[in-house]
């Protein structure tokens, strides 16, 4: 603090500045990665893109494994929040298992974007191990999965049972599913397959009446 009694505003602007490089990063990181895939692109390339320099890169990242877990981070937490209010409130208003249901097929949709398709299915497992890639996953969708479960108990179409060892389970099938997606020689077929696949799950899941 000053002799006045002001704030010194230096940490804020260096905080300002740091996450603006950190952001840079990710979005120069972002589009080399669902461009050429992650083995093809080196840091010269991504600091030069994101216009900061090599230390720069250093400062806020360990390495370049370290960028392109942050990138993937960046892209599940935004498929979360695409998938959050819809699903949410149909809960709410409506049957649980059937928005269970729309939102899955939703995610299935986000991810069949092809930047979304190559950094989040094709490189990610590889690059961050399944144990990590898993981990990023659940930390952004476990929440609103048991969140969706719980109502459809609520509303009676589930039996009561703990949701977090159902929600785990659900999201691998989800994961494995589009995993299958994005490997098959015909992904268009084999998409239609794994959310039928998916509805049946769903729809074994259902009290009944």
């Amino acid at each position: 603090m000053s002799m006045s009694g002001s704030s010194d505003p230096a940490p804020t602007k260096h905080a300002a500045r740091s996450a603006a490089t950190r952001s840079a990063l990710i979005a120069a990181g972002r589009e080399l990665f669902a461009t050429r895939g992650y083995a093809e692109v080196g840091t010269e390339e991504i600091v030069r893109t994101a216009g900061v320099t090599r230390g720069a890169l250093y400062h806020q990242f360990a390495d370049k494994r370290e960028l392109f877990a942050a990138v993937y981070e960046e892209i599940e937490a935004e498929l979360t929040a695409q998938l959050a209010p819809g699903a949410l409130e149909a809960a709410r208003t409506g049957d649980p298992l059937d928005a269970l249901g729309a939102a899955a097929r939703a995610f299935f949709a986000g991810v069949r974007d092809p930047a979304v398709e190559r950094i989040a299915l094709v490189d990610a497992p590889a690059v961050l191990g399944w144990d990590r890639w898993r981990a990023i996953g659940l930390a952004h969708g476990l929440g609103l999965t048991e969140t969706v479960l719980q109502a459809a108990i609520d509303a009676g179409v589930l039996a009561p049972q703990p949701t977090r060892p159902l929600a785990h389970v659900l999201l691998g099938a989800l994961d494995e599913a589009a995993l299958y997606v994005a490997r098959a020689a015909d992904p268009d077929a084999a998409a239609t397959e794994a959310i039928a696949v998916v509805d049946a799950l769903i729809a074994g899941l259902r009290r009944p009446a």
